[in-house]
């Protein structure tokens, strides 16, 4: 029987630029910041990081494993799901939520 070659790819490790933008959020919202990664298809991943004091800011990734990378490379981020405790650590002001409702909600 002929071994099969590993067709797996390494997850690209976390650039510069990413690592410094997840720090620099950290540095402004406080600690600790909660992250949560996702998918957003051929784009790669979003991590959502969620600041003590609610705010919310992202960082693109190529995939979810250099997401969790990033994650685990910065102190004082926790690896998060949206559940509720998540969520509710969230301040959602009225501006982001009529950008978020599109074009019809501002007319």
């Amino acid at each position: 029987m002929a071994e099969t070659e590993s067709t797996e790819k390494t997850p690209a490790e976390p650039t510069k630029a990413q690592l410094s933008a997840a720090r620099a959020f950290v540095a402004e919202h406080g600690t600790p910041t909660r992250a949560v990664v996702e998918r957003i298809g051929s784009m790669g991943a979003r991590v959502v990081l969620v600041g003590a004091d609610g705010a919310m800011g992202d960082v693109v990734v190529p995939s979810p494993e250099t997401g969790a990378a990033l994650v685990e490379a910065i102190d004082d981020v926790e690896a998060a799901e949206w559940d509720a405790d998540t969520v509710n650590a969230t301040a959602i002001g009225a501006e982001h939520r009529r950008r978020m409702a599109g074009p019809r909600a501002r007319a």
